[in-house]
């Protein structure tokens, strides 16, 4: 990866939306027709890119250890299919995750710096992500301060990623928008920026706590920040939708966005993932059923 070049902070020369263009772009490309062999390679792409997420107030050892064997084997039979790319996890739950992943290429993420609201004291979220990456973490999902962006106080947000990043030490930094609460597209797109100029390794969309989340057209406006701060400093920025991506359709109608906007180079796990657990089940069916021609029951896919 390029050099990270450091720019001025000044949000006042970002392009703004035209909120007609994104979305009548977003709309069309969905109606792209894919093809069954083209079909079929997309959603082995999709589960690949996968990270399987639970983050609950009940989470257990147990329910992150089946969530783990699920992500190394997601087709019961068939293991040609996966693994996925990562689990996400609680901080308190990265160890036992790292355990039952090893030796595996299965990443382990844990949510930081306060999840989901990030209303905590710096010192608190540095500590947090310090020990999620001590116990083995390989990702850090960390939220912005939504009211001091939205205050305009960019240069607190900026300098927050910054140590934060910094504090993650040679694990990846995801950074969370959460775009439903920044309101414009305007606001997703400075976010996105400032999120990239501050040392984000990926951007992403949600928590999965907020509506809307990964809608088409806001993450269109999130791939093409990446597209020019890509042209601007040859660094390249990951992506990650989370939130509302149910279906095997909108995955699908994910991937064009990503190859039509930033072009094959992005199309791996290592720039671009889903953060959408429930999705894995529909693609998995859809898998079967496009190289059986029937679908399985449910009942024959774990509920994770």
């Amino acid at each position: 990866m390029t050099t990270a070049v450091l720019l001025p902070l000044d949000l006042s020369r970002v392009p703004r939306v035209d909120a007609v263009g994104v979305e009548e772009r977003a709309a069309a490309l969905a109606k792209r027709s894919i093809k069954k062999s083209a079909k079929l390679a997309g959603i082995r792409l999709a589960i690949s890119m996968i990270d399987l997420t639970t983050l609950e107030g009940k989470d257990s050892a147990g329910k992150v250890e089946q969530m783990c064997r699920k992500a190394r084997q997601p087709l019961p039979g068939d293991p040609t299919v996966g693994p996925v790319a990562a689990v996400c996890v609680y901080p308190n739950l990265v160890g036992v995750a790292k355990r039952a992943l090893a030796g595996s290429t299965v990443r382990v993420a844990s949510v930081a710096t306060g999840f989901p609201a990030g209303l905590v004291p710096l010192d608190l979220k540095l500590e947090e992500t310090r020990r999620a990456v001590a116990a083995g973490a390989d990702e850090i999902d960390m939220v912005i301060d939504r009211g001091a962006f939205l205050a305009g106080d960019h240069a607190a947000v900026h300098d927050e990623i910054a140590r934060v990043k910094a504090a993650c030490g040679p694990a990846h930094l995801k950074v969370i928008l959460e775009t439903g609460e920044l309101a414009t597209y305007d606001h997703v797109r400075r976010a996105s920026w400032l999120a990239m100029q501050a040392g984000a390794d990926f951007i992403k969309t949600s928590t999965g706590k907020i509506q809307p989340a990964a809608t088409p057209p806001v993450v269109l406006v999130m791939l093409e920040a990446i597209r020019d701060f890509y042209f601007e400093t040859g660094r390249r920025i990951g992506m990650k939708p989370a939130g509302g991506v149910r279906t095997t359709k909108q995955a699908l109608h994910l991937l064009v966005l990503v190859k039509e906007t930033l072009g094959d180079a992005w199309l791996s796990p290592d720039l671009f993932r889903l953060g959408a657990s429930t999705l894995t089940n529909d693609l998995l069916m859809q898998l079967v059923k496009e190289a059986t021609g029937a679908y399985q029951s449910e009942d024959y896919f774990s509920k994770d």
